[in-house]
């Protein structure tokens, strides 16, 4: 039995489930300060036996076993996280094998293995929310080297009637601060929620999501991109974004077609637990290896 938190901005999600990545029980929890939202992770997990547990945090966060700041979140915007360790904390608690990775790259994983892109060995994840992250799984692995994939950070070109500034803490108009969530609130004065009729915003998002696909196309040549998040829940930025990335790659790359390509998440709202159950499965299956 496997434990898996998906810990996001706004909440921690957390479930039991099995080797095949079945959910057994599930809470949500919100993202406080560590003291508050960890105590009841804990308190929900210790009503089970564990055999491994596997986390998706937000991030930025330090996945390198060799760091001495592994199982980390560092650089986060969110003051009270930073610099928490994670990793440290559950095994404290627990004792059991614990996988660790992005919540994004933890999505890219359930996707690939149970949902849209379930078959291949490559795919791309990106959710457009509270903010803009990627995770992509590559000859059947987990993209990571220096540090994990940050996707959402990547520049842009402008488009020539935006004049807004930008709302990333640490770049200002990056892929992030000019498409999240809070971007849009923040330029046109109203949640997206709010914005459903007006096809001006939904067009602007497509614009800046396809430059930031035909970099990711360029470089990284996924089987299938998966575009999950509570902004990509308006199905029009998807009919923007097919009418924009052909544009911007000219014929320079031959694609399928882009309705099967680029693709709402398979398994939904659950590609990000789904994606940390098997990150606990991976974790048990290594440590089984080193006995």
């Amino acid at each position: 039995m496997f434990g898996a938190i998906e810990a996001g901005g706004t909440k921690f999600v957390c479930a039991v489930g099995d080797e095949k990545g079945n959910i057994i029980e599930r809470i949500s929890i919100p993202t406080t300060v560590p003291q508050e939202t960890m105590a009841e992770v804990i308190a929900f997990f210790e009503k089970y036996q564990l055999d491994a547990i596997g986390i998706g945090s937000f991030g930025p966060i330090d996945i390198n076993e060799e760091s001495p700041t592994y199982g980390m979140i560092t650089s986060t915007p969110k003051l009270p996280w930073r610099n928490y360790h994670f990793v440290q904390a559950m095994q404290d608690a627990f004792s059991v094998p614990i996988g660790f990775n992005t919540d994004v790259n933890a999505a890219a994983l359930g996707e690939s293995v149970k949902g849209a892109a379930k078959g291949l060995d490559s795919c791309l994840y990106i959710t457009v929310g509270t903010g803009v992250g990627a995770g992509a799984v590559v000859q059947g692995k987990l993209l990571q080297g220096l540090s994990h994939p940050e996707m959402g950070h990547i520049l842009v070109r402008r488009h020539p009637d935006d004049s807004y500034q930008g709302k990333c803490h640490y770049h200002g108009d990056c892929l992030e601060g000019l498409a999240a969530g809070p971007a849009i609130e923040e330029r046109w004065g109203e949640k997206g929620i709010d914005l459903v009729d007006r096809q001006e915003v939904w067009e602007l998002e497509g614009y800046y999501i396809a430059q930031a696909l035909m970099q990711y196309i360029l470089i990284l040549s996924p089987k299938k991109i998966i575009l999950g998040g509570g902004v990509m829940h308006q199905q029009q930025v998807f009919e923007a974004v097919y009418k924009y990335l052909p544009e911007l790659l000219g014929g320079y790359v031959e694609l399928p077609e882009l309705s099967e390509y680029i693709v709402s998440p398979g398994l939904g709202d659950d590609a990000g637990i789904t994606g940390s159950l098997l990150l606990a499965y991976q974790a048990f299956n290594q440590d089984s290896s080193k006995i």
